[in-house]
């Protein structure tokens, strides 16, 4: 058998690995690349592998990073059958969609630019019909069943506790009468989610293959995070200024609308607009309110005093981007919630741009930040930024709140290593940048685990 390293190796976005043996042939994830331009560009790379010679994806979750090349792989010949949850499903095609729309638009302004300089123009990097047709190779999961993949491959997802639907994949493979188990972690939740149950662990397999987003890194306290927020909220509105939050749109928005409807209903925080400003996770967000048998005891409890725990008085979404603009004039303090989470993309960067020079408003991070992105610019140090054709000065207050991760930390990463019984012959780390996976590697070396690194394009025989 061989596991090949397709994405995210000593690299935290493109998720995708691919299965081989003699007979079979699967994917797990098929994931965008994101973060610098020379990252991004690999998006519109030829794969290194003929997609029509794969019989099945399983996908972990929806996320652009695990989900974001799917209707490319569609494009150039893929035909098989996409395992996902319900959830993961509903999910995948906001995400999708709204991925199709940016790469018209991208191309659209970098054919322009090839005009110019007499370059042939370049094709979006798919659209919505690749879309359409991915979606109707989906076949849904749950949790805890095992499925077939094929006659010689089975699988069974487990709740990671990530975000809605989101899974860790032990995967099954048959071989001449032997057989082997992998196990490919996806996303792993911190513990004590705000919606999401906590990580449901993958008691069994021979070879682990895990990621290690905060490798190298501990979040602070989980109680700390909704104190944070409020503390950040009350700051910015005791100056009289605007607070804006890039965020992700699939559970971090989810997160932040809970927490901030809770502190108005309590009176703990002042009663201000707030402007989710995304359509893709306003969409995100009608999903959310469709799967309850997702969340945990605690939202689950929520739901007797608010029937919509994503939603609140003061809340206005604004799909239209005239109303977008709109938010611009607003001179009272308010609270702006844009995508996308790393102000690569999105309305944020709008905002940033009409915002950023004011020191009474204040950019607050609740996410990742890639290197490479504005946001990893900014959230750095630097005090001067070029966006949307101009070069602004970071004037505002820059605030982050790492509890919101919805990534274990390295101590997280290290307790679900350690419900497999025995411990795995050996754990590959992907999905993350080279120094966090290298970090989390001589953590996992002090444990007595074996493992390794692997690099992109590595082909892994087992």
């Amino acid at each position: 058998m061989e596991i090949s390293i397709f994405g995210a190796g000593k690299e935290v976005t493109g998720s995708c690995y691919g299965i081989s043996t003699a007979t079979d042939n699967i994917l797990v994830d098929c994931g965008m690349f994101q973060g610098s331009k020379d990252l991004e560009r690999m998006n519109y790379e030829d794969f290194n592998f003929d997609p029509s010679k794969y019989k099945a994806l399983l996908l972990t979750h929806a996320h652009l990073d695990h989900s974001g090349r799917i209707p490319k792989l569609v494009r150039y010949g893929f035909k098989g059958k996409i395992y996902a949850t319900d959830a993961t499903k509903a999910l995948a095609f906001i995400i999708m969609m709204d991925s199709a729309k940016i790469a018209a638009q991208d191309t659209k302004e970098e054919n322009k630019r090839r005009a110019k300089e007499g370059l042939p123009a370049r094709k979006p990097l798919y659209n919505e019909t690749d879309v359409q047709k991915a979606m109707k190779l989906f076949k849904e999961v749950t949790y805890d069943q095992e499925v077939e993949i094929t006659s010689n491959i089975k699988a069974k997802f487990y709740d990671a506790g990530h975000i809605l639907g989101a899974a860790s994949i032990q995967v099954e493979v048959t071989e001449e009468k032997k057989k082997t188990t992998l196990a490919f972690s996806g996303d792993i939740g911190q513990s004590e989610g705000i919606i999401v149950k906590d990580t449901e662990p993958i008691k069994k397999a021979d070879y682990v293959f895990m990621e290690s987003t905060y490798g190298d890194r501990l979040h602070p306290p989980i109680g700390e995070r909704q104190k944070e927020l409020l503390r950040i909220i009350v700051e910015t509105y005791a100056k009289k200024g605007k607070l804006m939050i890039p965020s992700f749109a699939v559970e971090r928005t989810q997160e932040l609308l809970y927490c901030i409807g809770n502190f108005q209903q309590e009176a703990l925080a002042p009663i201000i607009n707030v402007y989710l400003d995304s359509p893709m996770a306003i969409k995100a967000t009608a999903v959310f309110t469709k799967f309850p048998e997702y969340y945990n005891d605690e939202i689950r409890k929520s739901l007797k005093k608010r029937s919509n725990p994503f939603s609140f008085p003061k809340l206005i979404n604004t799909e239209k981007m005239e109303d977008s603009r709109k938010i611009n004039g607003e001179s009272s303090p308010c609270i702006i919630i844009a995508g996308n989470g790393m102000c690569s993309a999105g309305r944020i960067k709008q905002h940033i741009k009409n915002n950023i020079e004011d020191p009474k408003n204040t950019l607050l991070f609740v996410g990742y930040q890639a290197e490479g992105t504005l946001g990893y610019w900014i959230k750095n140090g630097e005090k001067r930024v070029h966006l949307l054709g101009s070069e602004v000065s970071v004037n505002a207050k820059i605030e982050s709140i790492e509890g919101f991760s919805a990534h274990a930390d390295y101590k997280g990463l290290i307790k679900w290593v350690k419900n497999f019984s025995p411990a795995p012959k050996k754990v590959f780390i992907v999905h993350g940048e080279e120094k966090e996976s290298l970090s989390l590697s001589k953590k996992l070396d002090k444990e007595g685990y074996k493992n390794y690194v692997p690099a992109l394009g590595e082909k892994i025989t087992i």
